[in-house]
């Protein structure tokens, strides 16, 4: 008889992420490339293995294919075990047919069995698209020691920000009173990170009822929560005080790169003792051609770099020719930018070509008029032509 594990981690990783356009085109959000070397997903799962969580089940759906490529078999995060690890969990048929998944309560639903296969004590609930450093099992331990059934992972935000948020109202306890999604007019300022710990037995009878009730959303947040809160649930919010980025915008993405170059940020990279893990190419290290102009940016193996940069995150095979300019601005693997090309506050995919003379994007003083700019992006595998140009607020998927 295998030994019960006491708790077991559910990523989300299966969400659309249409507000990044086109670099999630072709690509499901978790696995979009960030910070020089890692993809979103790194953060979850380095979080995972740093604390002490071995089995993970990842939900995917929408299009899969890079993100199974890159968690294979979860090796770079020290997942590949023999009894746990990390699991890839698609959608599937059964005797009653087959179904997406209908919200991020139905995703841990139709994977149940995959759960039961542990049986833990506890599950933690967890998104793909966020990036930052947190020890999970301190949650844990906070959720054993309130006896709670549920415990919400909260963050302080701006007012301004909070009607984004799923917003909770906590006693002199730590217990949630009240929970509101995306509040038009917040009570508080304590917005959910979308981080969850359940004791599994009070979970799974959440899910069936709510699976069985067929409807709403089929949401933790719409759903769940609430329901379990009106039946007097013990729910508690955990407060986090780290360093925490929804990227689930072009704009939150590109100031989440930015972050990287920032002193005053608190996302230590290199702390040893919690690594972010991340699957990599064997590749060569980077070259710094004797004419290069490199300030305050981040430079990956494999590139190779005889232009001007200049705050910006460059990835790995990055090729910036020499009279090439790149200041502020966010290259994903394998882009080449020609001799005379110029790109200013933007983010480019993978594997793209910015042509001699070409220019992507521009600064925001160059513009009279401030609301007219904005980061421009190219998508992944995509050709700038010599002398064109891609403008503020453009996002190009097709080559130009």
């Amino acid at each position: 008889m295998k030994a019960k594990k006491k708790c077991v981690a559910m990523l989300l990783a299966g969400g659309q992420g249409s507000r990044l356009y086109a670099l999630t085109r072709d690509v499901a959000k978790p696995a979009v490339p960030y910070g020089g070397k890692y993809r979103i997903i790194d953060f979850a799962l380095s979080n995972c293995t740093n604390s002490g969580i071995d089995t993970v089940g990842v939900l995917t759906q929408y299009q899969p294919l890079v993100l199974n490529d890159y968690i294979g078999n979860g090796q770079p995060w020290d997942l590949d075990k023999m009894y746990g690890g990390v699991h890839v969990l698609s959608p599937f048929e059964t005797k009653e047919g087959a179904d997406w998944f209908q919200g991020t309560a139905n995703a841990i639903y139709q994977n149940m069995r995959f759960i039961e296969r542990y049986d833990p004590e506890y599950v933690i609930v967890l998104g793909g698209d966020h990036i930052y450093k947190m020890d999970y099992s301190k949650m844990v331990d906070f959720h054993e020691k309130n006896n709670a059934d549920g415990t919400i992972a909260v963050i302080d935000v701006s007012l301004e920000e909070a009607s984004r948020f799923g917003i909770m109202t906590c006693d002199g306890e730590g217990r949630v009173v009240d929970f509101t999604e995306k509040p038009a007019q917040p009570k508080s300022t304590l917005a959910s990170m979308g981080i969850y710990v359940f004791t599994w037995e009070k979970l799974k009878k959440y899910l069936i009822e709510n699976e069985n009730a067929n409807t709403g959303s089929k949401d933790f947040g719409k759903d769940i929560i609430p329901a379990m809160l009106a039946n007097g649930e013990r729910l508690f919010g955990y407060t986090f005080e780290g360093y925490w980025k929804d990227v689930g915008t072009l704009d939150s993405l590109w100031e989440a790169n930015m972050d990287l170059l920032s002193p005053s940020v608190p996302l230590d990279l290199y702390d040893p003792k919690w690594k972010i893990y991340a699957r990599h190419n064997n590749m060569p290290p980077q070259y710094i051609g004797e004419n290069a102009q490199i300030e305050n940016s981040m430079i990956t193996e494999g590139s190779s770099i005889s232009g001007k940069v200049d705050f910006s995150v460059i990835f790995s095979g990055v090729t910036i020719e020499e009279g090439a300019v790149v200041n502020y601005s966010i290259l994903m693997p394998g882009t080449v930018v020609k001799a005379g090309a110029v790109v200013e506050y933007a983010i480019v995919g993978e594997n793209c070509v910015v042509e001699s003379g070409a220019k992507v994007g521009l600064s925001p003083e160059s513009i009279e008029n401030r609301d007219e700019w904005g980061i421009a992006v190219v998508g992944h595998n995509v050709t700038i032509s010599e002398n064109a140009a891609v403008l503020p607020k453009q996002i190009i998927s097709e080559n130009v």
